[in-house]
């Protein structure tokens, strides 16, 4: 590896004046610039070298600062350039954190980081971890008339079908409803953790906050779905006990 030239901390007049500091920073220019500029895209920090300190060398900057644990105000002082390049002439390079999976709150479930499968709250009956466990394997499959109804493994599955394979996943149906069936299955009024919505023509639940509906799986890539949708013309009713 080719060594690093020092980088020079001196300021032209103009920044020395505005300024009175030795720190790089907003809004200054100048070859210093530029020579911190080629040492944060070497660090990893992709950089337009061009002189300007803006916007992008300050967020390259504060994510210097975050990745080594120094305070963060998006400027640069002789002390940290020094550090900077002892940091790339080591052959340390900058890592992307990566963001925590989120987690399920109580009485609440969520997305998983995929956008696809969702997470159960922690403090969710059994039968509804079963259900949510049961739509996450079939959330991403297509959407097929009548898929589910002949055969519980199915290569798609339609609104009825995907909402009966749920509830056969947790031991609550032995034989798949349309739905129509789902109209008068359960009982009346919403429920505390698992809600269905049916009607003559289409169905779908909401479980532990999260839709679960054939519509919008072209557009979300699953059955699940943190939007809402209306429920004029639907009957609403929900399993025993949930």
């Amino acid at each position: 590896m080719s060594a690093v030239a020092p980088i020079a901390i001196t300021e032209n007049a103009e920044a020395k004046r505005a300024y009175g500091s030795r720190a790089l920073k907003e809004p200054m220019q100048g070859s210093d610039v530029r020579k911190l500029q080629k040492l944060l895209t070497r660090y990893g920090l992709p950089t337009t070298a061009d002189g300007q300190f803006g916007g992008q060398t300050a967020a390259s900057v504060r994510d210097w600062e975050t990745a080594t644990d120094r305070a963060v105000n998006g400027r640069v002082s002789r002390r940290q350039a020094i550090a900077l390049q002892t940091t790339v002439a080591s052959g340390q390079r900058y890592v992307e954190p990566v963001a925590p999976e989120p987690t399920a709150t109580a009485g609440r479930a969520t997305l998983a980081a995929d956008g696809i499968t969702a997470i159960a709250p922690p403090d969710a009956p059994a039968k509804v971890k079963a259900i949510i466990a049961a739509g996450n394997e079939i959330a991403t499959k297509p959407y097929k008339y009548g898929g589910g109804h002949g055969k519980w493994r199915d290569s798609g599955y339609d609104c009825s079908g995907s909402m009966s394979y749920a509830f056969h996943g947790a031991g609550m149906l032995d034989t798949a409803l349309d739905s129509t069936g789902f109209m008068s299955w359960g009982k009346s009024g919403k429920g505390t953790w698992v809600t269905t919505y049916a009607n003559s023509g289409h169905s779908y639940m909401v479980v532990a906050g999260l839709r679960f509906d054939t519509s919008g799986l072209d557009a979300d890539g699953s059955r699940w779905h943190t939007s809402k949708r209306s429920s004029a013309g639907y009957t609403i009713r929900h399993p025993n006990g949930l």
